[in-house]
């Protein structure tokens, strides 16, 4: 096979590997408070905004070790070994304790932060300055089409009720773990994509994170330096302006993938239907972020566009959202019981329109999160895992604190922190777009000499 062809195909299975596990974890996450708080046994108490916060805290903290993780492992090792963590994790569920619940969560924030610094690794392996947006933008649409799967079950499966009893919890989660395993082992078909074009001299320096090492030295110098370039990123200008932009993903990736749905299924006048429409809001999220993730793939092809219209695009979807959930949903619904909430916002609460809302929330996401991707894949495609690091460090710091705050801050300030957030994310991804090619092109003058 062509390496381009090898290359593709690779990224097609990332992404399918990807969807299988996130079909599971993602599902996991949309309802975990729900199912907390409708837990039968009275021995457990537990949050599942409390679990999320612990993930992605270990996460943030993971992300400082995971380049030389990967460096050593390699991509492929890597994220395999973290899917069967994120598969206890989900297996959790089928009969949680406290104990269980938050050892799980620490270890899966350990496996993730490891999972996404060796998936943006894989990535830019088989992508190059001309194929890292449409390879995003397949990866994300893939990625994302997880929503979708895990969440019409959910819907069909809680349709009608006002309550989720243990035959219903175990029933979920059992076929969750399932998937997540399937996905996990599908990271063994990657392929080197150097592999049968081996008469090339570059071949030892792009393909090593796909095979083994060759001896214990150079492991180790690969993991010092990974951890060197990382801490040296860190303070460049380039990334210290992508992390505002990476900040509001971390905070909007809370708000959608755990409150919004728990909001939803809180809302006591959408009646018996308010349980299974959690599974309908994941749904739409989903939708929207495949739409964008498979449209931005293919504007991508088209230098002309750029990246900042896109950006541009997501953060006027967010405001939109936004807004009709101001308005739409009452504001103590984050944080309401196990009965729910008969508060009314500044209009009686639509179903359509929560659901509306939803599409718009996973369309927005796309747009940052392809154009993030992109252009971290642009601007480092010789040493991709410290800024991919980063980059997962800096957003589930955001993510950890925005699900922290999600046990305390009423609706319309959470709406408040992501609008001031992801303005000033907006200019700053502006900022580095806008410099990229002189800054690639220093950077190819000094590899040059």
């Amino acid at each position: 096979m062509h390496p381009e062809s090898k290359k593709q195909l690779n990224v097609i299975v990332l992404g399918v590997a990807f969807m299988f596990m996130f079909t599971a974890f993602q599902t996991c996450g949309n309802t975990a408070q729900t199912v907390i708080t409708n837990l039968n046994n009275t021995d457990f108490h537990g949050s599942g905004y409390t679990s999320m916060a612990i993930i992605y805290g270990v996460f943030s903290a993971s992300n400082l070790i995971s380049p030389s993780v990967v460096a050593i492992a390699g991509p492929q090792l890597s994220m395999f070994s973290s899917g069967i963590f994120y598969s206890i994790y989900i297996a959790v569920f089928i009969e949680p304790y406290p104990w269980s619940f938050y050892t799980a969560s620490v270890f899966l924030g350990i496996a993730a932060a490891i999972l996404w610094t060796a998936q943006g690794n894989c990535l830019t392996i088989n992508s190059n300055e001309n194929t890292i947006g449409r390879n995003s933008g397949i990866f994300w649409a893939l990625l994302q089409s997880s929503l979708f799967f895990g969440n019409l079950y959910i819907y069909f499966a809680w349709q009608g009720k006002t309550h989720i009893t243990d035959s219903d919890r175990r029933t979920v989660f059992i076929a969750l773990t399932v998937i997540s395993l399937v996905g996990t082992v599908l990271f063994f078909l990657i392929r080197n994509p150097q592999e049968s074009n081996t008469e090339e001299g570059e071949i030892a320096d792009n393909a090593d994170n796909l095979v083994e090492p060759t001896s214990d030295q150079s492991k180790m110098t690969r993991a010092t330096d990974a951890f060197k370039s990382s801490i040296k990123l860190c303070f460049t200008k380039e990334i210290l302006l992508l992390s505002i932009t990476t900040a509001y993903t971390g905070l909007e990736l809370t708000f959608f993938s755990g409150v919004y749905g728990t909001c939803i299924g809180a809302v006591n006048k959408f009646g018996a239907e308010e349980k299974s429409l959690i599974g309908l809001s994941g749904i739409f999220i989903g939708i929207g972020e495949i739409l964008g993730g498979g449209i931005f793939g293919l504007l991508s092809k088209s230098s002309r566009f750029g990246r900042n219209p896109v950006v541009m695009l997501g953060i006027i979807v967010h405001f939109v959202a936004f807004y009709l959930i101001f308005y739409n949903i009452p504001n103590d619904a984050p944080i309401a019981s196990i009965y729910g909430t008969d508060s009314i916002a500044y209009m009686e609460p639509s179903k359509e329109v929560a659901i509306f809302c939803s599409f718009l929330l996973g369309l927005g996401d796309s747009c940052f999160n392809t154009q993030l991707l992109s252009i971290l894949g642009y601007l480092y495609a010789e040493d991709s895992a410290p800024a991919f690091a980063i980059f997962k460090f800096v957003q589930s710091v955001c993510a950890a604190i925005a699900f922290f705050y999600s046990n305390y801050l009423l609706l319309q300030w959470q709406l408040l922190v992501m609008a001031v957030v992801g303005f000033f994310g907006t200019i700053s991804f502006f900022t580095v777009e806008w410099e990229a090619p002189a800054f690639v092109a220093k950077n190819v003058d000094y590899s040059s000499i």
